[in-house]
């Protein structure tokens, strides 16, 4: 086992108290309760109920969580940064994060728990998923207290749209999940009764009817950007869901390409970029984006 530890500034009633006060999750606390020896105060082993005084040194193990347990999959990761409590990974289109039964075998998850398979007990976290056509930055927590404990987290997404939009804007429509005799549909709609959600677009080029975003999200509803660019007559290139089919590109033009947060243990905001796949800018070449672009 892996413990954080705390030193404690003031008398507390007990230690549930004390981790709601800090944030952590309910389901967090009740894993802690599952097995002897998560809890321990002043080098003895103690249960959430025990009372702490101003002082008193509480350690709470890492990861109370079951292992997880889903299939392996051998599949090279881009790491962008690692450290002991995080892991950023380059997803590349066309790889699902979570396993489903057309990719079993093949997943970003699968993926991680075999890169992390040395990891005694770990437990799969990942902070942000992308859509399976999506590339980009994914963030990986290594244990729960790391997942609680990130903050600030903010993505830049840059996308290749049909149409010319010249001027920076913001769309705020609610999105709403299609139900099925009560399965929910792969699609969403832009519709009243749906969830807030706001997208921030600024042009980077237009050329050739299609444009360069660089786009923000107040909210991270699925499928938010592919829903509202085309809600306003310009689905992303590549987008057979919500546009049409592409010669230039096999997937949605959209990736996550900046993301940065605010790192607990070394106290500072930590932000990563990466650079255009390889197929994504070769269509901004054809289309005449990438020579106009102004992002770093």
């Amino acid at each position: 086992m892996k413990f954080q530890e705390y030193k404690i500034e003031c008398d507390c009633k007990n230690i549930y108290y004390f981790l709601k006060d800090m944030g952590f999750a309910e389901n967090f606390i009740c894993n802690l309760r599952k097995e002897w020896g998560n809890l321990v105060v002043n080098d003895q082993i103690v249960n959430i109920r025990q009372p702490l005084r101003k002082g008193d040194i509480l350690k709470i193990n890492n990861n109370p969580n079951q292992k997880t347990t889903i299939m392996h999959c051998r599949i090279p990761l881009n790491v962008v940064y690692e450290d002991d409590y995080y892991l950023l990974i380059n997803k590349p289109s066309g790889l699902p994060c979570m396993p489903s039964r057309s990719h079993y075998t093949s997943n970003l998850a699968g993926a991680i728990c075999n890169y992390m398979k040395k990891e005694d007990g770990f437990v799969l976290r990942i902070i942000n998923r992308l859509d399976k056509d999506t590339a980009g930055i994914i963030i990986v927590a290594k244990d729960s207290i790391s997942q609680n404990k990130i903050k600030d987290i903010e993505k830049r997404y840059v996308a290749i749209c049909e149409g010319e939009i010249l001027k920076p804007l913001s769309i705020n429509s609610p999105i709403k999940t299609i139900n099925n005799n009560g399965v929910n549909e792969h699609k969403r709609i832009v519709s009243p009764d749906g969830k807030p959600a706001t997208t921030f677009i600024t042009p980077i080029a237009s050329e050739n009817k299609h444009s360069l975003l660089s786009i923000k999200l107040l909210h991270g509803r699925t499928h938010q950007i592919r829903v509202h660019l085309s809600s306003i007559g310009n689905p992303l290139l590549g987008d057979e869901l919500y546009g049409k089919k592409s010669t230039l590109l096999n997937h949605t033009a959209l990736i996550c390409k900046e993301i940065s947060f605010y790192h607990p243990y070394l106290q500072k905001t930590l932000s990563f970029q990466i650079d255009y796949p390889q197929d994504f800018e070769k269509a901004m070449t054809i289309l005449g984006l990438k020579q106009k672009t102004h992002i770093k």
